[in-house]
């Protein structure tokens, strides 16, 4: 965040060309810039947006995310400003705290009855746009191209995060909280229904596959 770069084209000493670029909100404009890009509806207006430092000050992690109403996610992370392309340690805590916070959030609030199932991972990240930047002082990449992070301690770290600051966040702020379960929700009655919809097209086929004698049939 605040990071100036210049880039200036000094070949022609009578015309000198400059580009500026700084984005004050970091990887939040990033979140920003990326759903502008896709010309989608957002969910909620603000960016939510959390940080922390590890107790032995070996790491740190920062997340910015935001809900769009289209139906696929998008979760960019980087790791020593190193985009992980192939995930890691630091998305699988990510996810795995997003969605436990979720459910916690909607039992606590009777938004899911007792006889809900949870949502799923798949639930509550459609629409979602996520950047998760973590920075380690040791850091394990798995393969040459340094596509996945390998911290075990990095999974933590970044679920510990969420779980606080999270479930802070959608207490502090029902309305989004709100907006971003009915999201999850959808998503989780069209599952649900496709899945209705898939097992009754095999039934079917199966009926109509059998081979039966004629007086049989």
């Amino acid at each position: 965040a605040g990071i100036h770069i210049q880039i200036s084209d000094e070949r022609d000493p009578d015309n000198i060309i400059c580009e500026n670029f700084c984005y004050e909100g970091g990887i939040s404009s990033f979140v920003e810039y990326l759903n502008k890009k896709k010309a989608v509806e957002l969910v909620h207006p603000d960016i939510i947006h959390f940080s922390t430092v590890a107790d032995d000050d070996q790491a740190t992690a920062e997340v910015a995310m935001q809900y769009n109403d289209s139906y696929n996610e998008l979760i960019l992370s980087f790791a020593n400003n190193i985009h992980t392309t192939d995930g890691g340690t630091h998305e699988e805590g990510f996810k795995r705290s997003l969605t436990r916070v979720m459910n916690d959030y909607a039992r606590k609030y009777n938004l899911l009855k007792d006889s809900d199932k949870n949502l799923t991972g798949d639930d509550v990240r459609e629409g979602l746009t996520v950047v998760i930047s973590i920075k380690v002082k040791d850091a394990q990449f798995e393969g040459q191209t340094k596509a996945k992070l390998g911290n075990t301690e990095i999974s933590g770290l970044v679920s510990n995060m969420m779980n606080d600051k999270l479930s802070t966040y959608l207490e502090e702020n029902p309305a989004t909280a709100r907006a971003i379960f009915d999201k999850a929700l959808a998503a989780s009655r069209a599952r649900e229904a496709a899945r209705k919809a898939k097992d009754m097209v095999r039934r079917k086929s199966a009926l109509e596959s059998a081979a039966l004698p004629g007086k049989l049939a």
